[in-house]
């Protein structure tokens, strides 16, 4: 049996249908116009008049929410969490972890590699740390904090199953050229995050991603472009956006949006274990977080990442910075998915994985499809 869902605005990523079909099993069999529509005997029709669909989320950078971290190593826990991000339209994620012991990111490699093989929204791990700058530490504890090391990040690379797929990194540290070199040759994208770089440093430096820009990193001033003035300014280069407006305030957002371009931005949630759960004490990396005002908070008033879904994320970077949905789209699914060589995902299209989120005319998440399976806020 496939499912078609029909008379609906469809985003492929790659265009627009206004009036639109998509038939769907656990992957994509086909989508086009109404007009070129040919019911076939084991359909299962849904007319979704009104409705928006786009390509399923992808976020790249998340440690956690719904009261469950990637650090917990639990791979029951881990698999928990990510069905629950599957109803705010995220249908591939990175678990993202931060710098902790040697032992406890062991811990978190297996235990996402175990989650992994029973999860395939898991498609990658992004390792944030340890191998960052201390003046930009963030929430990272910065008794954990080391040089690049390549025997480490080999180790945690096996530990995940092959699955580290992004590292942030501060590249203006002692052996950063050997460790980039082996993120190139293990296919792992090098991202400059958490670092005091300099943009001479970073000219050197083969990283071509930047981990959620503007936050914890050497910021851009008038004799020193550094990490975000070099972000800016190298047209290869990937960034991240945290599209809450606490992390950045919207007319930054739509500062970066016009210097990039959509063709360059990705959104992520950067979420802690507090999304989804009430507002009071919570904890990220052995560290006491204050939930408050959709704020998440070290005691030293630090943003300890945060509270984000991502639905909220795509509608906040088409009100900071006036863009459209084909565009938002572009930076929610389409850039990750050409990013990691994520081939079944990101754009929908015959023969890709049927990851597909629809949205009210107020674009509210109303139902995604995760490889077919339908989750709906209804049955949340």
């Amino acid at each position: 049996m496939s499912i078609v869902l029909k008379h609906a605005k469809i985003y492929t990523g790659d265009s627009i249908i206004a009036d639109g079909y998509v038939r769907f099993d656990r992957q994509i069999e086909a989508v086009g116009p109404v007009a070129d529509f040919r019911p076939q005997p084991a359909d299962e029709v849904h007319v979704v008049t009104g409705r928006t669909i786009v390509p399923g989320f992808i976020d790249v950078h998340s440690h956690g929410g719904y009261g469950y971290d990637s650090m917990d190593g639990d791979p029951d826990q881990i698999d928990q969490m990510v069905n629950q991000m599957v109803y705010e339209g995220i249908t591939t994620i990175f678990p993202t972890t931060m710098t902790q012991s040697n032992e406890a990111i062991d811990h978190a490699m297996s235990g996402i590699a175990a989650a992994a093989e029973r999860n395939p929204v898991i498609q990658g791990v992004h390792l944030e740390g340890p191998f960052i700058a201390a003046i930009y530490k963030g929430a990272q504890p910065e008794a954990y904090i080391k040089d690049p090391d390549v025997a480490l990040l080999d180790r945690w690379n096996t530990l995940s199953g092959g699955r580290v797929k992004l590292i942030t990194y501060a590249p203006e540290d002692a052996g950063a050229a050997k460790f980039e070199t082996y993120c190139l040759a293990n296919g792992i994208v090098p991202s400059v995050g958490h670092s005091n770089a300099t943009r001479a440093q970073l000219l050197n430096s083969r990283a071509t991603h930047v981990t959620h820009l503007y936050n914890a990193q050497r910021g851009l001033k008038h004799r020193e472009p550094g990490v975000t003035g070099h972000a800016m300014l190298e047209d290869n280069l990937y960034c991240e956006l945290i599209c809450d407006g606490f992390h950045i305030v919207p007319d930054m957002i739509k500062l970066a949006y016009e210097q990039k371009g959509p063709h360059r931005l990705e959104l992520v949630t950067d979420s802690m274990r507090a999304k989804g759960m009430p507002e009071g004490v919570s904890e990220l990396g052995g560290q006491k977080v204050i939930v408050k005002d959709r704020q998440a908070r070290l005691e030293s008033g630090n943003l300890a990442g945060s509270v984000l879904r991502y639905d909220e994320a795509f509608r906040n970077v088409m009100l900071f910075t006036g863009c459209g949905v084909n565009e938002a789209v572009q930076m929610s699914s389409v850039n990750q998915a050409e990013e990691f060589q994520l081939t079944q995902k990101g754009k929908l299209e015959p023969g890709r994985d049927a990851d597909l989120n629809v949205m009210t005319p107020g674009f509210q998440l109303e139902t995604t499809y995760s490889l077919g399976r339908e989750f709906s806020q209804k049955n949340k």
